[in-house]
Parts: C-alpha cells; structure tokens; sequence
C-alpha cells in the first residue's frame, strides 16, 4: 500500500466521491420524511445530522489539531479503540452522540441540502490543504491523515445507507468506494474475538445474530 492509498484506493478519491454522493442523497430527501424514523431512535434529521457532524462538520478542525505522535496506525485501530473503552465511557459517548445527532440536525434548518453543501466544501477544501502523512488529533488520538479519513467515508457510507433506507430514496455510492468501506469493517472484525466466527458466518457455516456490529 502507498501513501495516499487505502485498500489500494485513492483515500482522497474515495472520500471526496461518498460526500458527493451523500450531498445529492440529502438534497433528495423529501421534504415530509425529515421527522421521520431515521435509525433506531434518531429521526431522519437526528441521522442526518449525527453524519454531517462526524464525517464533514469536524473533518476542518481535526485536520487543523496535530498530534505529537501516532497512537493509532489504521482505520481497524481507530473502531477497535471505540470497542474497546469502558462500558460506562461507551455509553456516556452514545448519549452525547445522540444529543450532538439531534442537535446537529436542528441546525441544518429548512434547506439542509445547502447547509450540507457548505459543510462539504469546507471538508474537502480543509482535506485538499492537508498532507497524506500529517499527523492529527483524531477523537480516539493520534493519526496519520491517510489513516483517519478512511474511517470519515466509511461513516458517509454507512449512514448515506441508512439514509437513503429511511428516506426511501435510492442512492448509489461508487461499486470500489463502498469495497473498501466493506473491507474496512471486516478488517476490523477480523482484529477482534469474533474474527473466526464472522468468517463462518461469511462461509455459509454460522448465522450472524440480529444486530451484530463491528463498530
């Protein structure tokens, strides 16, 4: 792998594609879903808004915070670190989370297409002035640019599904874009207890069970 490359891809790219797609996937959004269910229990402006603010709205601050050294080296490494805190501290995360989602999507006011394309150019244009190999304060601590922005598509992918679910609106992300979000959850469940049992499972040999998640 090369710098400036993820799974073999243009981490760039590939990050730059999921905000386009994402961007047109919101402006799509009628305008009678957004108090919608969305996921779980976020609505759609709650799941909307927990995207932007994780995977635009911070990308400028945290590209612009360095870190003195590297504490996490991949992608895998940033979600085995959220899995691996404490279950109290994982679960005060989740509350703020969900405040930050609901009042992230608050904010997006009556046109959250323009306001998403906003928080889009100001991401790309802050990932467009940093180095592959700059070392920033990710939330879960030091990363390399190249490393932590992988984990920012992998969000717009997701989500942008659970979007378009909840929204019933199609959208297609490119085929390599969503491979390597793929690749990249199951690289990170292959670095956890469950590696063996997610290979069965993805064998045809074991069922995984309702809402299994590798992050």
């Amino acid at each position: 792998m090369t710098s400036g490359q993820y799974w073999g891809m243009d981490f760039r790219w590939a990050y730059k594609s999921a905000v386009t797609v994402f961007t047109d996937l919101v402006i799509r959004i009628p305008g009678d879903r957004w108090d919608g269910a969305g996921l779980g229990e976020w609505s759609l402006r709650d799941l909307v808004g927990h995207t932007v603010s994780s995977a635009l709205h911070q990308v400028p601050g945290v590209l612009a915070s360095p870190a003195p050294s590297v504490v996490l080296d991949s992608a895998e490494a940033f979600w085995g670190f959220a899995r691996s805190v404490p279950p109290e501290v994982y679960a005060a995360y989740s509350v703020a989370s969900s405040e930050d989602a609901r009042k992230a999507g608050e904010a997006l006011g009556d046109d959250p297409g323009a306001a998403v394309i906003d928080f889009a150019r100001k991401a790309t244009q802050a990932l467009s002035a940093a180095g592959d190999a700059d070392v920033i304060a990710s939330p879960g601590g030091g990363m390399r640019v190249r490393d932590w922005i992988p984990t920012r598509t992998f969000e717009l992918v997701v989500h942008g599904l659970d979007v378009a679910a909840a929204a019933n609106v199609p959208v297609e992300f490119a085929g390599q874009v969503v491979t390597d979000v793929t690749l990249q959850a199951a690289k990170t469940a292959a670095t956890g207890p469950e590696a063996a049992f997610l290979l069965r499972a993805l064998t045809g040999r074991a069922t995984l069970p309702t809402g299994f998640s590798v992050v």
